[in-house]
C-alpha cells in the first residue's frame, strides 16, 4: 500500500520563506501591506512546496468563494445540443480561468428548479452569477435580485419588474436582422418570409423587428414562429410554403432554424439560392459551414460575448476597481455571405 506524502502547510511556506505565518497567510490570501520581497519569497516557498490553499480557510479570510454561477434558463437537452450555449460557454470559461476563478453549471429543466437555483445562489456558495437565455415571464431575475449576488445578463433584459440599471451583454439583433433582410431585397427578392425564433425572448424579437424594419409592408403569412431549433425550423418552412407557396427568400432567427429550413426546401424541390434564397443569424460555423449550400448568415461573436460577460463581472467583484462597469453592451454584428444567398 503506498502512503499519500502529507500536504505541505502554510506553516511549512512560512518557514521556507521566512517570515511569520500572518505574513506567508496575507500573500497567499491576496491580502495588502506585504513588503514586494516578502512576497516574492513567499511566492517561491509556495511553488517549491506545491502548497495549493485551503480554499474554506482562504474564503473565510477574502470572503471570497472565487467561483461564478453560470445559469441558463434552458433544459440540458437543449444545452448540450445547441452550439450556441458551448461557444458562450467557452469562452465564460476562458476568462474565469484566467483569473482563477471556478464555473459552476446550473440549468433550469422547469419552474420547480427555480427556486432550488435561488437557494443555491443565497447560500454564499459563489460570489456572482452570469444569467442568459430568459424567458420574459421567467422569475429568475426576481430570484436572483433576492439572492443579493452581483449579477451580468446575456441578452437585453425585458421583463416585468426587473433591475432598472441591469448590467448585460448582447449583440445588435434588430441591425443585425436588417442587415440580412436588406441582402435579400439587393438580390432582387420581393417575396421575404421570416423564420422568427421564441418570442418571449428578447434576442428573438429584436430580430422579428428588424424584419420588419426593412419589409413593414410584408404579409403576416410570410412571417411563422420557430424556437430556434433545426425541428422548429423544418415545421416553420413547411407551413411558410403553404401559405405562400410563391416566397423566393427566407430570414432564419438563427443558423439552426436555417438548416432545418434548407432540409425542407431541398425536400420539395426548391434549389437554394436560385429559387429561394435563405439567410440565417449566429454564424456557428459547425452549422453555417456544413449546410447544403453553406449558409450566408449574420455573425455575431458568441465566445467573445460570453468572455466580456464575465469581464464585466469580475470587475463588479473586485473590490479595487474604480469604475462601474456600462449598464448594457451591445456589440456588433456583420453579414457572412455564403452560397445559400
Amino acid at each position: 500500500m503506498t502512503e499519500t506524502a502529507p500536504r505541505p502547510t502554510l506553516e511549512a511556506v512560512a518557514a521556507r520563506a521566512g517570515v511569520s505565518r500572518a505574513t506567508a497567510s496575507r500573500v497567499v490570501n491576496g491580502g495588502d501591506g506585504v513588503r514586494e520581497p516578502l512576497v516574492e519569497r513567499v511566492r517561491q516557498a509556495v511553488e517549491e512546496l506545491g502548497y495549493v490553499p485551503n480554499q474554506a480557510a482562504r474564503s473565510l479570510v477574502t470572503r471570497r468563494h472565487d467561483a461564478v454561477a453560470v445559469v441558463i434558463a434552458e433544459p440540458e437537452t437543449r444545452v448540450f445540443a445547441d452550439p450556441f450555449f458551448a461557444l458562450q460557454l467557452r469562452g465564460i470559461s476562458k476568462e474565469l480561468t484566467a483569473h482563477d476563478n471556478q464555473l459552476v453549471l446550473l440549468l433550469t429543466e422547469g419552474r420547480d428548479d427555480h427556486a432550488r437555483v435561488a437557494r443555491y445562489l443565497a447560500g454564499g456558495h459563489v460570489d456572482g452569477a452570469l444569467v442568459f437565455s430568459l424567458h420574459l415571464d421567467d422569475p429568475l431575475p426576481g430570484l436572483i435580485r433576492g439572492a443579493g449576488i452581483p449579477t451580468v445578463f446575456g441578452g437585453r433584459p425585458d421583463w416585468h419588474g426587473g433591475p432598472e440599471a441591469a448590467v448585460y451583454v448582447d449583440s445588435d439583433n434588430r441591425g443585425g436582422a436588417r442587415a440580412a433582410v436588406r441582402h435579400l431585397a439587393g438580390l432582387g427578392r420581393t417575396r421575404i418570409a421570416h423564420i422568427t425564433g421564441p418570442l418571449d425572448q428578447t434576442s428573438a424579437a429584436d430580430r422579428l423587428q428588424g424584419f420588419r424594419d426593412v419589409r413593414g409592408d410584408a404579409d403576416p403569412h410570410l412571417v411563422a414562429e420557430s424556437d430556434f431549433t433545426p425541428g422548429g425550423g423544418e415545421r416553420a418552412m413547411r407551413e411558410l410554403l403553404a401559405r405562400r407557396p410563391d416566397l423566393d427568400a427566407v430570414f432564419a432567427a438563427n443558423d439552426l432554424a436555417a438548416s432545418g429550413a434548407l432540409r425542407v426546401l431541398r425536400e420539395q424541390g426548391r434549389r437554394v439560392p436560385e429559387d429561394v434564397a435563405v439567410v440565417g443569424f449566429d454564424d456557428m460555423l459547425p452549422v453555417a459551414e456544413g449546410t447544403d449550400p453553406p449558409l450566408t448568415t449574420v455573425r455575431q461573436d458568441i465566445e467573445e460575448m460570453g468572455r466580456i460577460m464575465a469581464r464585466l463581472l469580475l470587475r463588479r467583484l473586485d473590490p479595487n476597481a474604480t469604475d462601474d462597469p456600462p449598464a448594457g453592451l451591445v456589440l456588433p454584428t456583420t453579414l457572412v455571405r455564403r452560397a445559400s444567398a
